[in-house]
């Protein structure tokens, strides 16, 4: 029986554990990032950064990828190129229906679209004839726009069942209910929920910002290799983005990376990209620093010049 992770969302990381019985502490990040409105002045009077030079090993690697609707044929994704190195932070904007979700849905292996061409390598594997199952354990977390609800399943037990399938891959023993707790609890503090979250059922009766803090709590509990996250900051109030950010951002180290989505400035002003892309028609045609989200922040997408 696939993990319900991996079934729900593809989210079951392989590596090895974040935590121990005795590392169970709260979420520890690299640098503070400051407040939503200190952040946007700081990038509107400073120039923006270089995009980073490239120095981890590759960790996916996309090669003219090209996507359909299983049921209709339809082509979302037209030849999508991609490459992302451990320790690095990607973003990819663009507008409604260029391909931005469709590509992280392909990537972790939702059985509602085909792979029609192209490849698909992530740690030097071929991900095309993977289960989504197969995937999660390998090391992807997929963060949904909207994610599910799985009535009669506690936040509690998915994550516990969760994160023992991780362990029995890595050839770990499973932890108890106990001693599980003392390890989720301080990242239901971190990113301050109420400790009663871990009793209700996944996602049933959240509202958006809650499923989108749940989701995150997936993340830091179980961990992952490579993170998509698709438009974590809508139905997130200033604070809230806030907080999800602090964790994400905590979760950051040299050997894993994010791929983020979305289509405001704010997350980026938090979570700091190395790249930021621009989709269009089903693929990225155009690949930079920082600046080009101030640039669609201030023009639209019609003041990006493509060259």
């Amino acid at each position: 029986m696939a993990p319900p992770l991996a079934a729900a969302a593809g989210a079951v990381s392989s590596s090895p554990p974040l935590f121990s019985p005795s590392s169970s502490g709260p979420l520890i990040r690299r640098h503070a990032p400051p407040s939503y409105v200190s952040m946007r002045r700081r990038c509107r009077s400073q120039p923006a950064a270089a995009a980073a030079e490239p120095s981890g090993s590759p960790l996916l690697e996309v090669r003219g990828l090209t996507a359909s609707v299983k049921e209709t044929g339809q082509q979302i994704l037209a030849g999508v190129n991609l490459t992302i190195r451990e320790g690095e932070i990607h973003a990819i904007m663009g507008k409604n229906g260029s391909g931005k979700s469709t590509l992280s849905k392909v990537l972790v292996g939702h059985p509602h679209y085909e792979v029609t061409g192209g490849t698909i390598l992530f740690k030097g594997e071929d991900l095309v004839d993977m289960e989504p199952e197969e995937r999660s354990l390998a090391g992807l977390f997929m963060s949904f726009q909207a994610p599910i609800e799985i009535p009669g399943v506690s936040n509690f037990d998915f994550l516990l069942m969760a994160v023992n399938a991780r362990r029995e891959k890595s050839g770990l023993p499973a932890l108890g209910p106990l001693e599980f707790y003392s390890v989720v609890s301080p990242k239901v503090d971190a990113l301050k929920m109420d400790p009663k979250f871990l009793d209700r059922n996944v996602n049933e009766g959240f509202s958006g910002g809650e499923r989108k803090r749940n989701e995150i709590l997936q993340l830091s509990v179980i961990g992952a290799d490579l993170a998509l996250l698709d438009e974590i900051d809508s139905g997130l109030d200033v604070d809230a983005l806030e907080d999800v950010a602090i964790a994400v951002n905590g979760l950051l180290t040299p050997q894993n990376s994010v791929l983020m989505i979305t289509h405001y400035q704010r997350l980026l002003d938090l979570i700091q990209p190395s790249y930021v892309h621009i989709m269009e028609n089903g693929k990225i045609i155009k690949t930079g620093d920082s600046s080009i989200a101030t640039q669609i922040n201030e023009g639209g997408f019609k003041s990006i010049a493509l060259v």
